[in-house]
């Protein structure tokens, strides 16, 4: 959260790379503890260099399968302890991709912006 300097009335928001290497931290100790989690990332302001005084992260979690609808599917994660606040924005694998397909503007913000923090290998991958 911001800091307020002690000779001044003037709060200090948390700087980029204090943020996203805290993420960082939380998305490699958390990710691998979820079996169906395939990946996590951010997207928004901190992902497209424009983030301000007030800026959230938003992050993006890419599941496996999800059981209910996406307005509630954020409930079910603990949010984690970040210098901002973080809003949390959770899909499954086949609904990213369905936006991406379909050309949806959401699936168009996704391949501008989405940088990750945290994916898991898959046994192809490497080979």
């Amino acid at each position: 959260m911001p800091k307020r300097s002690l000779s001044s009335r003037v709060l200090r928001w948390p700087e980029p790379a204090t943020v996203l290497a805290a993420a960082g931290e939380w998305a490699t100790a958390f990710g691998p503890t979820q079996p169906d989690l395939l990946g996590i990332g951010y997207i928004g302001s901190y992902a497209r260099g424009d983030w301000g005084v007030g800026s959230d992260l938003d992050l993006l979690l890419v599941l496996r399968r999800a059981e209910g609808p996406f307005h509630e599917r954020a409930g079910k994660f603990e949010r984690p302890r970040l210098p901002v606040s973080v809003d949390l924005l959770v899909y499954t694998a086949a609904e990213v991709e369905a936006f991406q397909k379909e050309g949806r503007r959401f699936g168009k913000v996704l391949a501008r912006e989405l940088k990750w923090l945290w994916q898991r290998q898959s046994p192809t991958q490497g080979r």
